[in-house]
């Protein structure tokens, strides 16, 4: 008996194994079209928007097919629906295979659906869908998503999840895009203490001033010449509550990560007036490597904020030949000229924010939230609109690290001689 209950417990046990190692639902990569990105548009008929599938193909580029399919690298579709959940179903009318999100990396919104108040409701659909990612990026178009996409065509990079992954990365790291992502958006709608930024970028071309510096721009205005692609990201589009209400230059949305207590900035070239000749500008290297430090207090009444903002800044060029390393009277001078110009800066973009958006973008609710003893006092104090009002000051610590890879240049005169 004894036997017949060891052998049935192993007769159990071995079915219970083999049907673990069962693979009858398993899809191969080739059953299923990856949506790499999808665009939202609005639609003239109510509860109904046009959404467009930025489709890869995963066979093209691969080690598999040695990289030398006839197949083209993407597909795009555009269909008017309910929402961009369900319109999966509707999309396999004419895509064979089976629609999946589970690659997805980039949504983007036009900037006409991005500015109506039911954007919310839509965009709330990818917090329902399990194969929609938090990490997911949240783009907004000056044009209609549908043509941004069409007429985005990389030259280098054919591969579309990998064009969209380095650009955006790279953005994020020299500061001319946000640092965001759809989790971003959630958290910041729900909590109502803060202003979002979202990526802006577009394929049309616009008359831009190139008398601003390199990064004083927004998505559109870089006048670039050559045979490359169209598509331009630079500069955030701002949203509050939901609702995008206006949009802020690359060089605002640089000055908005270095106020952020949550951002830290390694690779920021720019340039800057240079104070020993007008007609010259110098090339430096910021980096945030220090947290920044908020000081917090009510007086009358008022909310008064010290910021103290560390920059670390390396000398790319030297135009007037100042040979900085060994003149310390200069780089004092220096020092003082940008202090006063980077600070007048910030203090430019907060009143912006004050007095135009009326709401920060760089998480400031963040250290002023440790002040309150209580969540409640904090939620009392209601920091959306207290922050119009309240006085701001910002300062930098500014460190030079290296002038150039040769810190010492030859005097001109010796040159010309």
């Amino acid at each position: 008996m004894r036997q017949f209950w060891n052998l049935a417990k192993l007769t159990i046990w071995i079915s219970l194994i083999l049907a673990l190692t069962g693979c009858w639902d398993k899809k191969e990569l080739d059953q299923k079209a990856y949506v790499i990105g999808i665009g939202l548009d609005p639609h003239e008929q109510e509860g109904k928007i046009k959404v467009t599938y930025l489709i890869a193909n995963p066979e093209v580029g691969s080690q598999q097919t040695g990289g030398g399919t006839q197949e083209a690298p993407q597909e795009i579709i555009t269909l008017i629906a309910d929402d961009f959940i369900t319109s999966r179903n509707t999309a396999n009318t004419v895509i064979s295979k089976e629609i999946s999100y589970d690659l997805l990396r980039l949504i983007m919104v036009s900037e006409s659906l991005a500015k109506k108040p039911d954007f919310i409701r839509w965009i709330y659909s990818a917090a329902k869908d399990r194969e929609i990612k938090r990490s997911t990026e949240l783009l907004v178009t000056k044009e209609s998503a549908q043509k941004f996409i069409s007429n985005n065509k990389p030259k280098l990079e054919t591969r579309p999840h990998k064009f969209f992954e380095f650009m955006i990365g790279r953005g994020k790291e020299t500061g001319l895009i946000p640092d965001t992502d759809l989790n971003d958006f959630f958290r910041i709608a729900e909590t109502d203490s803060d202003l979002f930024l979202a990526i802006y970028a577009t394929t049309e071309k616009e008359n831009g001033n190139h008398n601003l510096s390199d990064d004083n721009f927004m998505a559109g205005e870089i006048h670039i010449e050559g045979q490359t692609n169209d598509a331009q990201f630079i500069g955030s589009a701002v949203f509050k509550e939901g609702i995008m209400i206006g949009k802020i230059t690359g060089e605002e949305t640089r000055i908005s990560s270095l106020l952020d207590p949550t951002l830290y900035l390694q690779d920021f070239k720019t340039t800057f007036q240079d104070p020993f000749n007008e007609r010259y500008r110098l090339s430096v290297r910021f980096s945030k490597i220090r947290n920044n430090v908020y000081k917090f207090k009510q007086q009358s009444g008022r909310t008064i904020i010290d910021i103290k903002v560390p920059l670390f800044i390396e000398i790319l060029t030297d135009p007037s030949m100042i040979n900085y390393a060994k003149n310390k009277k200069k780089v004092d001078e220096l020092k003082e000229s940008m202090t006063v110009k980077i600070e007048e800066n910030l203090n430019k973009f907060i009143k912006k924010t004050q007095e135009e958006l009326k709401g920060d973008t760089f998480h400031l609710s963040i250290p002023v939230r440790r002040e309150f003893g209580t969540l409640k006092e904090f939620r009392d104090y209601d920091w959306m609109k207290s922050y119009p009002d309240a006085e701001i000051n910002v300062s930098v610590d500014i460190r030079f690290g290296e002038f150039g890879r040769q810190t010492k240049l030859p005097e001109m005169r010796e040159v010309r001689d």
